[in-house]
């Protein structure tokens, strides 16, 4: 017979961590993988896809796949990349790197695996001590991370989202207290996202370049654009909002991924090559790990294809199209809506350009987003610590494999589930005046 198996007391580290995970569970923001799904219709027949980055339904092109596929069975190399890129720099990488500094017009380019990755490696190192670092207060956490890690790790501030006047009074605050800034003794980096992921909406960059070069004549003052969610979209066969706004030479770095709308993996930082040159030399993100595979760098190579050849532009086109019917369509409904239901934010629905990132705001995230997931609509609940507290949204993300009969479909859902809390609030409201009388 044998023995009972000894139960062993909790450790401290067990009872604190399911302590934490039970404390954001009882507050409704514990966070975990949903269900398995694919991009492919072929297997997704009765969903429709609302959610993912795949701006530009690349991953479910056939186009794509077939130039994939065909630079596979041509490639020297395939499987694996042989470790980091100081120890084996594939031909491959060099390639990309070298296309991309053409594509866009930049004096070097650098790979990284992602744009994560990215940003942690150069907000990591290249602020130098006594340098302050500002952004906006909904960047990306990746920058944080670099910052937290950096040698400017005292001296970063945030601005209000998108506010030039906010960032005025925060430069001159900064200046007033340190002098070296005026002298160009220190330098000052400004992180931005072109289009920010979370509320669709566009970065001020012309407004933030001209308020750079007033406010620092010495040159120190640098600005650096996420393209993360504009590549592929807006610009010149998809360059991003800086090459659409003529911008190339006035920022010291853009971040292009290739995750979201070009379906592949990775992410290429554009800069002087004096910082690429820093960056080999620095950035631990970079150094110390594996590089992309050869294959990631083949698909993302076959995504700088369609770019190059036009077929972006006219998805990109279409999917602009879509958000705007998306917005003219929902936008007259809601009038009759109370705004703690659901609402579009004013600065999205007079936005130009569009854009396929939209956010309508409810107190009831979770409840619209399992509504039209019934329906076969799948929108995501986004809650706080994701966006702060009293931004909770159903983020609706458009694509260029999305139809207006799917768009109707959505608008439909969401105004039934809308019509249907009002009569629930107002029977409420009834049963609580009755119970008074």
């Amino acid at each position: 017979m044998s023995k009972p198996r000894k139960i062993l007391p909790q450790s401290s580290l067990e009872a604190q961590v399911l302590a934490a995970l039970q404390s954001r569970q009882e507050r409704g923001i514990l966070r975990r993988l949903p269900d398995p799904t694919s991009l492919s219709s072929s297997t997704n027949t009765n969903l429709v896809d609302f959610n993912s980055n795949d701006y530009l339904s690349l991953a479910t092109s056939l186009n794509l796949r077939a130039r994939f596929i065909q630079k596979l069975q041509s490639a020297q190399d395939i499987l694996g990349s042989g470790g980091s890129r100081l120890l084996v720099n594939g031909q491959a990488h060099s390639a990309l790197e070298a296309r991309l500094a053409q594509f866009f017009a930049s004096p070097a380019a650098i790979l990284f695996n992602s744009g994560f990755d990215a940003n942690v490696g150069f907000f990591s190192c290249i602020p130098q001590i006594g340098d302050v670092v500002v952004y906006d207060e909904y960047i990306h956490a990746s920058v944080h991370d670099g910052i937290r890690a950096s040698r400017a790790r005292g001296a970063h501030f945030s601005f209000e989202h998108n506010s030039l006047s906010s960032f005025k009074e925060l430069l001159k605050k900064l200046l007033s207290e340190r002098p070296e800034l005026q002298t160009g003794q220190s330098s000052l980096f400004v992180a931005v996202e072109s289009l920010y992921s979370m509320d669709g909406t566009f970065a001020p960059l012309e407004g933030i370049v001209h308020i750079l070069e007033d406010y620092f004549p010495q040159s120190n003052g640098f600005l650096i654009v996420d393209e993360a969610h504009a590549t592929g979209i807006y610009g010149l066969q998809g360059r991003g909002r800086v090459a659409e706004l003529g911008l190339e030479d006035k920022v010291l770095a853009r971040l292009h991924t290739f995750g979201k709308a070009l379906a592949a993996t990775g992410a290429v930082l554009l800069t002087k090559p004096f910082i690429r040159d820093y960056l080999l030399n620095y950035a631990r993100s970079l150094i110390y790990t594996t590089s992309l595979s050869h294959a990631n760098i083949i698909a993302a190579d076959s995504s700088f294809d369609m770019l190059i050849d036009g077929t972006a532009q006219k998805l990109s086109r279409h999917l602009l199209d879509l958000s705007r019917y998306f917005l003219d369509t929902l936008s007259p409904q809601l009038r009759d809506v109370p705004m703690h239901i659901l609402a579009l934010p004013v600065e999205i629905q007079h936005a130009s350009p569009p854009s396929p990132i939209i956010p309508v705001m409810t107190t009831r995230p979770r409840p619209l987003s399992a509504y039209l997931m019934q329906r076969g609509l799948n929108a995501r609940p986004i809650t706080w610590p994701t966006v702060p507290k009293g931004k909770d949204r159903v983020r609706v993300c458009l694509h260029a494999g999305n139809s207006q009969g799917d768009v109707d479909r959505l608008v439909q859902g969401m105004m039934e589930w809308a019509r249907g809390e009002m009569a629930h609030d107002e029977a409420a409201v009834r049963t609580v005046v009755q119970s008074k009388l």
